[in-house]
């Protein structure tokens, strides 16, 4: 069964793609693929056997598919699925059969780059190889002297493919070292609204569920979420439980037709943005026909609205207007307020709205208010990427809530990662402008004074930080607006990623850019954002060094070290801590010097002084992992107030085990506790282990105290009552008119993964789908008088991007909406996209904005 399993997803994958492209490569002038200098040996064609198999996992989506690691003469050879990661289950995408090979490419970055010519900025010309000591040395002094000369003109982006270790050492650096909340990750990109939904309901980040319900559900409802291209391996989970019971029923909502509507067995089309309201329709249904779970909402529940009519992020200084500062503000309602506030969304009202038949909408609703029914949600970035985010991930939550179906096995809401430690890195260690470590937020003096006595911090040291720092859309803009300074960027791609692209690279209509900010970027290969730079760090990628990275459903999993990196690429955490000793140098926290307190003696002491250095990678993973845990496990803190003060915020929750156990077990679910002398994970959040069929391990958290009904306990929510929030429909920010009259929706493809800086590297992947196409509805292209493959502009607002069309991809998108990737560096389709943003989570909307399609 397994392995026929695997051969179908590796053979459907390969022949998706190939007639995706819809073409041969003589049919269209395509990038050349980036050829690697030597592919790594395929093990089951050349028969060599690897010296040793190591642990990983992989590279890029937030599923966090395990894979073991050939490894001959200290390089890697081969790559293969790792049975023994309990995510995974020895399966991988076609992305992760080929994973290997973006070790090779042939343009890895290798030796630093300075620019020398300013006027060139924006191509990769003007550079010049510099050792690292000036590159170093030229960094930390612009550095220091923006810091110095004000210290709110510099700017830290990290990433969610940063590891655990690297992104817990960037925010000690710029938040403890730098007293400067101005760092903030990609995933503010993909999972911010994810985040601050969960924050906002139940005040504590990340799902309460975990893979297994993906074999035990009965209802399976994907809002905003292709996981047969996204997640091809949970997927085929989803479709594998529905093969097993004809009885399961499959609901995609969804702006367009996918690949995952193929095995749907209801598709609900909607018109942008009205995904709102028809959540809200589900709620009134439950309360008008007396089917919600009144005992569970009693015992568990409390009631909320919100400020409304927020407007929309379109100027820079929104978060500064009375609409922006009013964003979060929310008061209780009584449960008679609430069931009025809902009450006008019937499914009439609804089906006009979202032009999905009333009959449907009711199908689902009954699924919801069936007792005996097990329903799991599903959600990626046609919720997240949304102007009303917050909003959306709310409502989602109060239909699992009001229906009594979560923190259940096979029934629950579960928000799936893009980034493979966007959950780990960028969220639990508390990267975004806004957090501390775990769960931790700057903006309260109780965590304020927490994080001091972890990090030896005198008293009031950390109120410099109080207010949130740049979050990244903010951040950009002020880069441009020259009031940032300094940006230095790790593991990511901006130039090509953020929306409005063109504003960020010296070229927006507005005639604001970034041309004149001092720029840094630690990267691979060169990209759209390295041509921004004035330098160029080359950095060590993946299994060249040792990490951790956190996926979806809380897991946290080691990779080993498998080879060096080539030339003089070196590891991230090795450049940041050589930044921070020539930042930090002759600075003092308290008694102490600065770099001591951050990474030397007084810190989590990663720092070999005699060889002035970082001591053993492996041993530098243990060392920040041990100082990382005490914020999740305080009792384990040898000062007496920390562990009181940890009790009193609760953060033992999240207790994690000893580092060397996650890599015996090939990963683990926080939270994490011994129990009888075996180290645990979770399965189930906020419930208790022992009472139901299907809890085969310790489900409460640290001091969570079982509920009276269905055995769960929301602890860390106000009161122990999560929140069901009023949210109603509000529209989206740009709407197709005359003049642009459809909608754009842009994504990626299954083969490539967010800018292609990797995967458009491995030939197998860029000739399966060498170049980005717009799917347009043959209509709308025989209206315009375009065939497939013909050239067209896509033109927004904003800006353009040439692309040719095809009405014959895999994805079909309705009349009136047209989809593009962005994985293709020449054809920039974010200079056309809007950067609005979620006026909570300050996460921009990628999938609605209203453009024209021109024949070219």
């Amino acid at each position: 069964m397994e392995l026929t399993r695997r051969s179908l997803l590796k053979a459907a994958a390969i022949s998706s793609a190939m007639i995706a492209a819809g073409c041969t490569q003589k049919d269209v002038a395509t990038p050349e693929p980036k050829e690697p200098e030597k592919d790594p040996v395929e093990v089951e064609a050349q028969s060599i056997e690897p010296d040793e198999w190591k642990t990983s996992v992989c590279r890029y989506c937030g599923t966090g598919c395990g894979v073991l690691v050939g490894v001959k003469d200290k390089k890697v050879i081969a790559v293969k699925g790792d049975p023994d990661n309990r995510s995974s289950r020895g399966l991988n995408c076609i992305k992760g059969y080929y994973l290997g090979k973006i070790l090779f490419g042939k343009d890895r970055l290798t030796k630093p780059l300075i620019r020398e010519d300013n006027s060139k900025k924006g191509t990769m010309e003007g550079f010049r190889e510099a050792s690292w000591d000036e590159a170093l040395d030229l960094v930390a002094s612009k550095l220091r002297e923006a810091h110095d000369t004000d210290p709110n003109s510099i700017a830290f982006w990290g990433s969610g493919q940063q590891t655990i270790h690297e992104g817990y050492a960037s925010v000690k650096l710029w938040k403890a070292g730098l007293q400067n909340n101005n760092i903030d990750p990609n995933a503010r990109l993909c999972m911010a609204s994810a985040v601050t939904g969960f924050m906002s309901t139940f005040q504590s980040d990340e799902p309460m569920g975990c893979y297994d319900d993906l074999d035990m559900a009965d209802v399976f409802v994907t809002w905003g979420a292709n996981m047969a291209e996204m997640h091809p391996v949970l997927y085929s989970r989803l479709t594998a439980r529905k093969l097993s019971d004809p009885n399961v029923k499959h609901y995609d909502l969804t702006t367009y037709h996918t690949r995952t509507s193929e095995t749907a067995d209801h598709v609900m089309v909607f018109r942008p943005q009205t995904d709102l309201a028809i959540a809200n329709s589900i709620v009134n249904y439950l309360i008008e026909t007396d089917s919600y779970d009144k005992k569970f909402i009693e015992e568990h529940c409390q009631f909320k609205a919100g400020q409304e009519n927020l407007g929309h992020a379109m100027e820079d200084d929104y978060d500064t207007t009375e609409a922006g500062q009013k964003a979060n503000d929310s008061w209780s309602i009584t449960f008679d307020e609430f069931k009025e506030m809902v009450s006008k969304y019937t499914f009439e009202y609804v089906s006009e709205l979202s032009g999905v038949p009333a009959e449907d909408l009711e199908a689902l609703a009954k699924e919801f208010a069936d007792p005996n029914k097990k329903v799991m949600s599903t959600w990626t970035m046609g919720v997240n990427q949304h102007t009303r985010g917050t909003w959306m991930n709310n409502l989602i939550y109060d239909v699992h809530l009001m229906s009594g179906k979560i923190s259940q096995p096979g029934s629950g809401p579960f928000s799936l990662t893009g980034q493979p430690s966007a959950c780990g890195t960028a969220r639990e260690v508390g990267v975004f402008s806004h957090r501390l470590p775990a769960d931790l937020v700057v903006t309260n003096p109780d965590h304020r004074r927490f994080s001091e006595m972890i990090w030896n911090l005198p008293e009031g040291y950390l109120d410099a930080i109080e207010k949130p720092g740049y979050h990244t859309i903010q951040m950009f803009r002020e880069l441009g607006n020259g009031k940032v300074k300094f940006l230095w960027s790790m593991s990511n791609n901006w130039g090509q990623t953020l929306p409005k692209t063109n504003r960020f690279r010296g070229v927006d209509v507005d005639g604001k850019g970034v041309i004149d900010g001092f720029i840094v970027v630690s990267e691979v290969y060169p990209t759209r954002s390295t041509e921004m730079a004035n330098v160029v760090l080359p950095a060590a990628m993946w299994v060249e060094r040792e990490g951790m990275f956190g996926n979806a459903e809380r897991r946290n999993s080691i990779f080993e070290k498998c080879q060096e990196p080539p030339g003089e690429a070196k590891w991230d955490m090795w450049t940041m801590v050589q930044v921070a000793k020539r930042v930090l140098e002759g600075k003092k926290i308290g008694e102490h010097d600065s770099f001591d307190v951050v990474f030397g003696k007084y810190g989590p002491d990663i720092w070999d002084y005699e060889k002035n250095d970082l001591i053993d990678d492996h041993e530098v993973c243990v060392r920040l992992f041990e100082e990382y845990r005490l914020f999740s496990a305080p009792h384990t803190h040898p000062n007496p107030a920390v562990q009181e003060l940890g009790f009193k915020l609760k953060t033992s929750a999240k207790e994690l085990g000893p580092y060397e156990e996650y890599l015996k077990q090939h990963g683990m679910r926080w939270p994490v506790r011994e129990v009888d002398g075996k180290w645990m994970e979770t399965k189930w959040r906020y419930a208790h282990g022992k009472q139901e069929e299907g809890f085969d391990q310790v489900g409460v958290e640290t001091f969570g105290e079982v509920g009276k009904y269905k055995d769960v306990s929301f602890y860390k929510s106000n009161d122990k009552r999560p929140t069901i929030f009023f949210r109603p429909f509000e529209d989206a920010p740009e709407i197709p008119d005359e003049e642009y009259p459809f909608w754009l929706c842009t994504g990626r493809v299954l083969e490539h993964w967010h800018s292609g800086s990797m995967t458009r590297r491995v030939p197998e992947l860029h000739r399966a789908v060498p170049e980005a196409l717009c799917e347009i509805h043959p209509d709308d292209a025989a209206a315009i008088g375009i065939k497939d493959k013909d050239w067209v502009i896509v033109k927004s607002r904003r800006g353009e991007t040439k692309v040719k069309a095809t009405t014959t991809g895999r994805g079909k998108p309705p009349k009136g909406l047209v989809f593009v990737p962005f994985f293709a560096e020449e054809a920039l389709i974010n200079d056309t996209t809007l950067d609005a943003y979620c006026p909570i989570s300050k996460q921009p909307d990628y999938k609605k904005c209203a453009v024209k399609v021109i024949k070219a």
